[in-house]
């Protein structure tokens, strides 16, 4: 993964920003809306595109163009910032591979423990019966 031309494939456009605010909402295009074709990358590897498409798969279109947006701030240059960051932990963290569990034995003792609790417990279940003379 090679983060400048990543970046310099990035592709954006400003919006106005929806719900309250006033009277900045309706004439201010503070809204920033990022799209990145992952198809024909070329900071990407195949395998790199490959993982991503699996992993991101919800995140992407049909044509497999990620879109994110952030509206958090009135700054436009700010809600760039935020959405490239975002757009960085997106492809990072669709970029790790998890660790694979190994599968470990239960304790001797943990097993024995509930052994001996599940005696108790039918003991006491048997104390409640009638006694049989």
């Amino acid at each position: 993964m090679d983060k400048k031309v990543l970046l310099s494939e990035l592709k954006f456009k400003a919006v106005r920003s929806s719900g309250a605010g006033g009277q900045n909402v309706n004439k201010v295009s503070s809204k920033v809306v990022l799209s990145f074709d992952l198809g024909n990358s070329l900071g990407l590897t195949h395998d790199e595109k490959e993982l991503l498409l699996t992993k991101i798969a919800t995140k992407l279109t049909q044509e497999n163009i990620l879109i994110l947006t952030s509206e958090e701030d009135r700054s436009q240059l700010k809600n760039k910032e935020v959405v490239v960051k975002k757009f960085l932990k997106v492809i990072e963290n669709g970029l790790k591979i998890p660790k694979e569990r190994k599968e470990t034995r239960i304790p001797r003792a943990v097993k024995e423990k509930r052994l001996s609790t599940k005696k108790v417990i039918g003991l006491l279940k048997q104390n409640r019966k009638k006694p049989n003379f």
